[in-house]
């Protein structure tokens, strides 16, 4: 083992203390500089001190030293375990296949939209000691994901959300930065959604770019299928995925993790959240309490929406190799295909309805399985695209103005911001940012010239 002296603790507002890294060689050895840029380097200028909310200016370590803003000097001994894992019997344990420098840059991941949520300031209230020991849990396999948090979101409509304790979050980016590209490599130009640089814009421009190729600049008369599987989260199957991702992560330690990620039920130890009668407006086949054990993923992870696109690979690779569809588009659960024949796109849905429950033990929603032309305008991911011109859905635009309307005057602000940014990705959008800046007008708030921001309302204002 190699005895380091680490301390890990997010910079204070404080004078600063040196303090050093010492290691005394046994007979497993660290990987050289597994720890060297650890928490003091990964700061940035403008972190929030979790104490008092001051944004503190990090110090630049130098070699051999790690530095901390702590008034005191704190200095904790951990024993860290990349290498190998003690136990009484080493060959009931699989060996750690990951270092302490991996488990800080997952940490830095996992707060970057979460740093001033509850769970996030009390793991970094012991940032050290709390790192330290997922560390060793994770290195000597005693690691189980803690108690989840069920709440329901109503907009647009109302759906079950699991929410992961923070740590394990931290486990699910560890996994994630270890694995994802040998998958990424792999998955279509096409698909999109919780990939990086594929959200609803790059789908939405890939959709009308591809009718725009197929339709040779809308001179050709083109037809569309839209299919959207039913209950989708709550439906895959676990097992199906469980092969899928051994296929593709040969380490064991990996592949072990990969495993208890996935297998976890929340639903064993779970705290809800907000009124208890909100789960009612969430029908029961959507529910995650109401499917076998084997089946379902808490919405709400990244681990479940990164699964979901491995467990959808499959779908991808058939329409795009079996079903030979040269034009086709997924955003999650939502997939496009083109064609100049209706009747080719109509036996290509045979196909993919025959596939999905041989393969993948899933279905398509019949109420939502859409073949009509091109002309008549492709509702995808938010986005309208007809000849010449693509607009925001005008539900969405509705929502976004009755909103504005009915806010709370704080929020007035953040939420128009967001509502133009989201109206300024459509290309034919002047009209409804033109409705949307009367909303915010209305409410006391200045717009600029470009219709596309809104700033806070001057001081007086009703």
């Amino acid at each position: 083992m190699s005895e380091r002296f680490l301390n890990l603790v997010v910079p204070l507002a404080h004078k600063a203390t040196a303090m050093h890294i010492t290691g005394t060689n046994r007979r497993c050895l660290v990987r050289p500089g597994a720890v060297s840029p650890l928490i003091g380097q990964g700061l940035r200028w403008g972190d929030v001190d979790s104490t008092n909310r001051r944004s503190t200016p990090p110090t630049h370590p130098t070699r051999g030293t790690r530095t901390s803003t702590m008034a005191t000097r704190t200095t904790t001994t951990s024993r860290t375990k990349a290498g190998c894992v003690s136990s009484a019997d080493e060959n009931d344990v699989i060996p750690a296949d990951f270092d302490l420098q991996e488990l800080v840059v997952a940490y830095f991941d996992c707060r970057r939209n979460k740093r001033n949520s509850r769970s996030a300031l009390l793991f970094e209230e012991r940032l050290e000691r709390n790192l330290i020991d997922l560390h060793d849990e994770l290195a000597d396999g005693s690691y189980q994901p803690g108690k989840s948090i069920c709440f329901v979101v109503t907009r647009p409509k109302a759906r079950e959300v699991w929410a992961a304790d923070f740590r394990d979050r931290v486990v699910h980016h560890l996994l994630y930065n270890r694995i994802s590209p040998r998958f990424y490599s792999s998955f279509i130009a096409d698909t999109c959604a919780c990939i990086p640089g594929r959200g609803t814009l790059y789908a939405a421009q890939r959709l009308e770019a591809k009718i725009r190729s197929a339709s040779e600049n809308w001179s050709k008369p083109l037809w569309y299928l839209k299919c959207d599987l039913a209950n989708f989260f709550v439906a895959i199957d676990k097992q199906v995925l469980h092969a899928q991702i051994a296929a593709r992560v040969s380490e064991p330690w990996w592949m072990q993790l990969a495993s208890t990620v996935l297998h976890h039920d929340p639903r064993e130890d779970y705290e809800l959240r907000g009124a208890a009668e909100l789960l009612d407006r969430v029908p029961p086949h959507k529910r995650l309490t109401n499917q076998p054990a084997h089946l379902g993923l808490p919405i709400g992870n990244l681990s479940s929406q990164f699964f979901a696109n491995i467990y959808l690979d499959a779908l991808d690779q058939f329409a795009k190799h079996q079903v030979r569809s040269r034009h086709y588009v997924r955003y999650v659960d939502d997939f496009v295909l083109l064609h100049e024949s209706p009747q080719w796109l109509g036996g290509a849905l045979a196909r993919i309805d025959a596939f999905l429950p041989e393969r993948l033990h899933a279905k398509l929603n019949p109420t939502k399985t859409i073949l009509q032309p091109v002309a008549r305008g492709v509702d995808f991911v938010g986005h309208v695209i007809r000849p010449w011109n693509t607009r925001t859905r005008r539900r969405t635009v509705n929502e976004a103005i009755s909103r504005i309307a009915g806010i709370d005057p704080a929020d007035v602000y953040t939420s128009a911001n967001s509502y133009f940014g989201l109206l300024r990705q459509s290309g034919s959008s002047h009209h409804d940012r033109a409705r949307l800046a009367r909303a915010v007008l209305q409410r006391g708030h200045s717009v600029n010239k470009a219709l596309t921001k809104t700033y806070r309302r001057s001081h007086g204002s009703n």
